[in-house]
């Protein structure tokens, strides 16, 4: 059965085309899609037999809502989806003055393994559809009766890791037809697959990409990210750098302070060494407790410390806000106690 909410609507027209029916009848199907119908069926203005051929040969994912949380401080809202096949995955709808931005899932679970993660717990069960994707966004502004203008792919899941379905989900949401969400308003966050980057680095998409660092050498990182021991720190930055010259874009380096591990001035001051003259931001962000994990966020003073080190490199430094505090809005621990 294809997949139908996955389709361009070029494809949409060639599924309409081979099954007998008129050209035309495309655009009022995709139409329909993206104002979240569940069946053909209920495709008002779509013909008996029309209906009945697409039921045979295309189906419709869905999404329902398992749990809800609203944080009752910044009015931050996750929700643990739960998709056809009864795997479990997260989203968090978050409100700025710059627009409301969404965070997505690519996987249900993640074979990363980063140690300060939970998406990790319970491990890798599968890769995310582009529909599935999609569905996080319609779902979530169906039940907000809000729009979604910003999309950052750091929900469960190592995008890099679901190439092929991720790369055909920016392309659909950005369709002027579908939900039309500007590339330059889509950040996609990896932990480090250097081949990827590479890869990604030809696909022509101005989206933001944002690469998980969270040490500045070698041994660190192995230590508290496998990914590192594929893909060396060398490698990574190697391809980092050859992303920003193909692409002419700004590259986020996302940091998690870890109190302890690695949020002292030397490892700050290397880090600074490390991405001295790269077209780059530092993202640091005070790591978010996971009870299955002993790690504990950085004290206000080191993280002062550790921003004020990198500046003097003349590198753009920002604290990420932690918003949705009182629902425990980081991916994956939901769907950990979901599943425990």
């Amino acid at each position: 059965m294809t997949d139908i909410l996955s389709l361009f609507p070029g494809e949409i027209e060639e599924l309409i085309v081979s099954i007998g029916e008129k050209r035309f009848r495309a655009s009022q199907v995709f139409s329909w899609l993206y104002k979240g119908v569940k069946s053909f069926s209920d495709m008002s203005n779509i013909p008996k037999e029309l209906i009945a051929k697409l039921s045979e040969s295309a189906q419709i994912k869905s999404i329902s809502i398992e749990e809800k949380f609203v944080s009752q401080i910044d009015g931050t809202v996750k929700y643990l989806y739960r998709l056809d096949d009864g795997e479990m995955i997260e989203t968090v709808f978050m409100r700025y003055k710059h627009g409301n931005t969404i965070c997505l899932s690519t996987q249900a679970g993640c074979k990363m393994g980063c140690d300060f993660c939970a998406s990790t717990i319970n491990g890798f069960r599968r890769n995310l559809l582009p529909s599935e994707m999609l569905l996080q966004i319609m779902c979530c502004e169906r039940d907000l009766a809000e729009k979604v203008s910003n999309i950052v792919l750091m929900g469960i899941g190592e995008p890099l890791d679901n190439y092929d379905n991720v790369v055909r989900f920016l392309r659909l949401v950005n369709n002027e037809k579908g939900l039309n969400i500007g590339m330059r308003h889509i950040s996609l966050s990896t932990c480090g697959i250097a081949d990827k980057i590479d890869r990604l680095a030809q696909e022509n998409l101005p989206i933001t990409l944002s690469v998980s660092l969270h040490a500045s050498d070698q041994k660190k990182r192995e230590e508290i990210m496998p990914v590192a021991r594929k893909w060396s720190l060398e490698q990574l930055l190697a391809s980092c750098r050859q992303y920003i010259k193909k692409t002419g874009r700004r590259i986020s380096f996302e940091y998690a302070l870890i109190s302890g591990v690695n949020d002292s001035g030397e490892e700050a001051d290397r880090l600074g060494k490390l991405l001295s003259g790269m077209l780059c931001h530092v993202n640091l962000i005070p790591v978010n407790p996971v009870k299955e994990k002993s790690f504990k966020k950085s004290e206000k003073s080191s993280i002062e410390v550790f921003t004020r080190t990198i500046e003097k490199y003349r590198i753009s430094v920002t604290v990420r806000r932690r918003l949705g505090s009182d629902i425990n809005a980081s991916c994956g621990q939901l769907r950990a106690n979901h599943s425990s």
